[in-house]
């Protein structure tokens, strides 16, 4: 019987994408006036952030599909902060188009890599 060796959370890409995304979404929103970030701002930022703690949260459950939920939660963070606040942001000219491609890069990669992660992990057999 092979034994599943374990990754740190660290090392994967799908974390490391989402860390990516925190790090834009904090240059972001550290630059916006008061008015801006609780307008907008808190919301982004709390969308973006979600993304890799629910990941986090659900690489450290034991069962696969109690798993996958939160894999789930991180999806739909994934698509609030990338198709909705991202797109407000751009539209009221609060971010360039430089850094509004390379949010949206990363995310298009992320989601890939994400929606293979829960693939994986729905098809994994409970130990």
């Amino acid at each position: 019987m092979e034994s599943k060796k374990y990754i740190p959370i660290k090392e994967l890409k799908v974390y490391q994408l989402a860390r990516q995304l925190s790090t834009i979404a904090w240059e972001i929103y550290s630059r916006m006036n008061y008015e801006d970030k609780k307008v907008i701002g808190d919301q982004f930022i709390r969308s973006t952030d979600s993304i890799g703690a629910n990941i986090a949260e659900g690489y450290s459950r034991f069962h696969n599909l109690d798993r996958v939920r939160f894999y789930y939660n991180s999806r739909a963070s994934l698509s609030e902060a990338t198709d909705h606040w991202l797109e407000l942001l751009l539209e009221r000219s609060k971010i360039s188009n430089d850094i509004f491609n390379n949010y949206k890069s990363i995310s298009k990669d992320l989601q890939i890599k994400l929606n293979n992660f829960i693939k994986m992990t729905k098809d994994e057999k409970e130990n």
